[in-house]
């Protein structure tokens, strides 16, 4: 998997992924500390709007953002993102109310909604072949589960002897060396697309991810890692301190175990995609995910919560969750062409985390009001919905070649080349709006 590395422009890109998902760590950390500052004991109240001003942002800016990125050259663009979420981190240390917080979260966040679909769409162009991009789609797993060990112990040897707001003076540090990785590479030039309008150019990858059988049972499997991942970072800490009685460093481990799946399976994957496909792989994760959680349900109500039960089912979570996440990237380069790509990954960016704006409050609410076990059932549920409507809602027999007919366009259009039916790898755009009956 490392041999990718070998690549200059993806060993930056990655290092700059790297560096800006620690320094999002760190200021996760420091945002909780400021929030017990400013509000006490409504602490939870205002990281919970906190935690939904940053999905709101993501879900209505993503759209946006790609349908005026094209005007921008790529590198600069990001560059400039950078830039902007380093500046906006560095005034978090003197906010003294709480909707000056709010404010700068939702300008944080969306200036993350533009840069994240941006870079995401990037790799794909500077890693073409389908082996090497699937490599990278595992290690930006690991580096997104890596995050969530290093970030907190960092942040722990730091407070040891700096205050918080130091916390954010890291997160500006590693936006400035994410903006000075990507300036040091050249990026492939985006492949030029039709001249559209702005409306056209925000709805556009909405409408391609809807129009594609295969995007629609994505979007499903959206929902169902969205319902396991949230009554994990969710409701853990409520599991392992009020359940369970233990301490913040059984938190901690509680979290490890679940990252430690999903590493696993990361690592796993680029192998296992040679030889079954996404939809099988995604579904097993969907599977794994869902018997985690109700078989942990059945334990808990049967015999009470115990931590090693809780470490296992949390570990096969992690596996499901990353089996069922991790390929996205490459059913989404299959669906659409280079010009577009930068809209479609926007609206996965916009759609998945329209499931978590549900499943977060969701989490909570479950396990506030009627404890573990409805919770853990009724986000099983929930997954099992999703899991069910992508078996549906995605082919078994998904071939990237379609046959099928142009009666809209006349005989002798250059498309058709003088034919009929005809063969090639089906894509939804100018010519092709819908999805052929049967294909």
């Amino acid at each position: 998997m490392l041999e990718i590395l070998a690549d200059r422009t993806y060993r930056h890109l990655f290092a700059a992924q790297v560096t800006a998902l620690v320094g999002t760590g760190l200021a996760t950390i420091a945002l909780g500390l400021l929030a017990y500052d400013l509000a006490g004991g409504d602490a939870g109240m205002v990281l919970g709007t906190v935690f939904t001003i940053k999905m709101v942002a993501y879900i209505s800016v993503a759209p946006i953002a790609s349908a005026v990125a094209h005007r921008i050259p790529r590198r600069r663009l990001l560059v400039a993102l950078d830039i902007v979420r380093a500046g906006i981190a560095l005034t978090l240390p003197f906010v003294t109310e709480v909707w000056q917080l709010y404010l700068l979260i939702f300008l944080l966040q969306s200036a993350s909604a533009a840069f994240t679909p941006t870079f995401q769409a990037t790799i794909p162009d500077v890693l073409p072949e389908e082996a090497r991009y699937t490599r990278a789609l595992s290690l930006s797993r690991l580096a997104y589960d890596l995050e969530n060990v290093v970030s907190p112990t960092l942040a722990a040897l730091l407070l040891v002897v700096l205050s918080y707001d130091a916390l954010f003076l890291g997160t500006m540090v590693g936006f400035l060396a994410s903006g000075a990785l990507v300036i040091s590479v050249l990026l492939p030039k985006p492949a030029t697309s039709t001249p559209r309008n702005v409306r056209d150019r925000t709805t556009r990858g909405i409408r391609i991810y809807l129009a594609t059988p295969r995007l629609r049972g994505l979007l499903a499997l959206n929902l169902a890692v969205a319902a396991a991942g949230a009554m994990v970072l969710v409701n853990t800490v409520v599991l392992v301190q009020g359940g369970l009685g233990l301490s913040e460093n059984a938190v901690a481990w509680t979290m490890c175990a679940f990252g430690g799946g999903s590493m696993l399976a990361a690592l796993a994957l680029p192998r296992l995609l040679e030889h079954v496909p996404e939809r099988s792989a995604m579904l097993a994760g969907a599977a794994l995910m869902i018997a985690g959680l109700s078989v942990l349900a059945w334990l808990v109500s049967t015999a009470g919560l115990t931590w090693p039960q809780l470490l296992g089912a949390w570990f096969a979570v992690g596996i499901g969750y990353s089996g069922a996440l991790t390929p996205s990237g490459r059913l989404l380069r299959r669906s659409s062409h280079p010009e577009d790509r930068p809209a479609l990954f926007a609206a996965q960016f916009t759609l998945s985390h329209a499931c978590w704006l549900v499943t977060y409050p969701l989490a909570g609410w479950l396990m506030t009001a009627f404890g573990p076990v409805t919770a853990l059932s009724g986000l099983s549920a929930v997954a099992a919905c999703g899991a069910v409507l992508a078996m549906c809602l995605w082919p078994s027999a998904d071939p990237v070649a379609v046959s099928h007919r142009h009666d809209d366009l006349p005989r002798d259009h250059p498309h058709l080349r003088g034919t009929g039916d005809h063969v090639h790898p089906y894509i939804i755009d100018d010519l092709h709006r819908r999805w052929p009956p049967g294909g």
